[in-house]
């Protein structure tokens, strides 16, 4: 596709006028506020729209947190707490930073221009292109990996779109189609054909309102596109855990590290516990680059719990009543023992 401005018209016109009529209603469509539209970002760039939709993760957010001075004067343990279930913690953290930002910077007004919103913290260049798009209908261009799938295969880009050069050159791109009158509809028009249209695998070129203009429509090779340089190495991790629970309370300890800070967990094993313990589950889960192993161990007795309790750094939290915010694998770990005919309180 040659990026002429008659062409360059066309393909716009073409994906606007699809999108008014196939697009799909999401919630975070239905507003042009910008600190709403920041949450939907950040919450779908780990997350599956259909997850989010379905447990309602961006309506709960926002009843819990309407506007930016709620959210800045949280507890953070709070923010945490409504965050679970989504997974990648700092994206929770960064959104409050954001806000204390707003507040103290702004004086709780929500940055208009692109620079500003860029400098907000936890936010790159999709992510203010976003918002600044679609909160304020003014152009700016946005690749995420709907983006790079369609674009890559509508110039036949077979050049690595991680590397510098590749980054380059598909926002370039991006920036040269993005539409100067109507940004909110055409950024998510572009988006949704990735996602729907142009998707991983084999795209739907017969249903494909543009593919007139691509280089790769019906051809078996549009299948390898994007092309990426780098492949993430998956390291496998083992972790041990104890699961102490007692009339009614389970024992949960902080975690360490910047990443999971303000989380809870089960206990890491002790070597000196061996003896006291039994295996009594398994589970897999992944974080990051890595597979991580996990092995659960319970208290031979159930009344030793207490006494093992006291040689690690914790809390005794009720079940009946809300738990703080615990990883996701611990958390399956406590409600797969409770609905276990072993799992006694």
């Amino acid at each position: 596709m040659d990026l002429s401005k008659n062409k360059i018209s066309s393909w716009q016109k073409a994906l606007i006028h699809w999108f008014r009529k196939s697009g799909r209603n999401y919630p975070w469509r239905e507003t042009d506020d910008p600190y709403a539209i920041l949450v939907s970002e950040l919450m779908l760039q780990q997350t599956q729209i259909k997850t989010v939709l379905e447990r309602r993760f961006f309506e709960n957010w926002l009843h819990k947190f309407p506007d930016v001075k709620t959210l800045a004067d949280a507890e953070t343990d709070h923010v945490l707490k409504a965050w679970e279930g989504l997974g990648y913690y700092n994206r929770a953290r960064n959104l409050q930073k954001a806000a204390k930002t707003i507040v103290a910077d702004h004086g709780g007004r929500f940055p208009e221009t692109y620079e500003e919103i860029l400098s907000l913290p936890g936010v790159g260049p999709y992510t203010a292109g976003a918002v600044y798009s679609f909160a304020f209908n003014r152009p700016a261009p946005i690749v995420d990996g709907n983006v790079n799938r369609v674009l890559s295969r509508v110039f036949d880009f077979r050049d690595a779109i991680d590397s510098t050069a590749g980054k380059k050159e598909i926002w370039s791109k991006a920036d040269a189609l993005t539409s100067p009158t109507h940004p909110r509809e055409y950024n998510s028009a572009i988006m949704e054909l990735g996602q729907r249209i142009c998707r991983k695998g084999k795209p739907d070129c017969a249903e494909c309102p543009v593919s007139k203009w691509c280089e790769s429509s019906h051809s078996p090779e549009a299948i390898s596109l994007p092309v990426k340089s780098k492949s993430i190495k998956i390291t496998r991790k083992k972790e041990e855990v104890v699961l102490l629970m007692n009339r009614g309370k389970v024992f949960l300890s902080r975690e360490a590290g910047t990443r999971r800070n303000g989380l809870w967990k089960l206990p890491n094993l002790k070597g000196s516990d061996y003896d006291n313990v039994e295996e009594t589950g398994q589970l897999t889960y992944p974080i990051t680059r890595y597979q991580v192993h996990m092995k659960i161990f319970s208290p031979l007795n159930l009344k030793n719990a207490v006494e093992i309790a006291k040689n690690y750094d914790g809390v005794w939290y009720d079940l009946s009543a809300e738990l703080p915010a615990v990883g996701a694998p611990y958390l399956r770990a406590i409600e797969e023992s409770l609905r276990s005919k072993d799992g006694k309180l």
